[in-house]
């Protein structure tokens, strides 16, 4: 796909889904709302999805998964969808602005404060984008560290009928993982805002530790 033709449908998509532009909206949260937020990363099938379900129920945060967002906007069935579908068939990124925005719009349409960023940032371009629309730095990152054989073992098993599970595409999904969203771990360790897990263990050993470093921020009033 062309650069121009790219922009042309991120504008398209923006206006079909409703979101302001930039211009017209800095898409801040109010003022009032103190937002907490917690970046939750891993490669492809580490657990996100099901580690963030017990944070929820133990911590009271709202789960927004970038993935579940986009293919919601899949399901609706949109030219745009379709294009989505296709780079994320292909094991691509989907543009940072629509993907930013999906979140923004999400995080809008709760009342809760504190939240959970389930497979976002991807990248270097997410980061920025997200600084730039929302004005939020995340509280720390949870990273779920689990090797590779681990993780495709689990996608290929999981059979929730994803057209992204099968092992082309998530080779490249791992491909991207490693080239584009393991730097960004490495620099917020340099920060000290990773709380690293071993997540190749049974799920409620890996949430024994989740809950320690949730336990702790909350003390610490992160």
């Amino acid at each position: 796909m062309e650069l121009t033709s790219m922009g042309n449908c991120c504008a398209l998509l923006k206006s079909i889904m409703g979101f302001a532009t930039e211009e017209e909206h800095d898409g801040r949260l109010p003022k009032q709302k103190k937002v907490k937020v917690v970046f939750v990363l891993g490669g492809p099938g580490s657990g996100k999805g099901t580690v963030c379900a017990k944070i929820v129920e133990q911590f009271g945060y709202s789960h927004l998964s970038s993935g579940e967002l986009l293919r919601k906007e899949i399901k609706a069935g949109s030219e745009h969808g379709t294009m989505i579908q296709n780079m994320m068939n292909e094991g691509k990124l989907v543009p940072s602005d629509i993907t930013v925005r999906l979140i923004q719009k999400a995080m809008q349409e709760t009342d809760n404060d504190k939240f959970l960023l389930d497979g976002f940032p991807r990248d270097e371009e997410n980061v920025r984008t997200f600084e730039k629309l929302t004005k939020i730095e995340p509280d720390f990152i949870l990273f779920l560290d689990c090797p590779e054989e681990e993780m495709t073992k689990r996608l290929l098993s999981r059979n929730q009928g994803r057209e992204d599970d099968n092992i082309e595409t998530i080779k490249k999904r791992f491909r991207v993982f490693q080239e584009s969203t393991l730097p960004l771990v490495n620099y917020y360790a340099s920060k000290g805002k990773v709380r690293k897990v071993d997540a190749a263990r049974p799920v409620e050993a890996v949430f024994e530790s989740v809950k320690t470093i949730f336990s702790s921020a909350n003390e610490q009033g992160a």
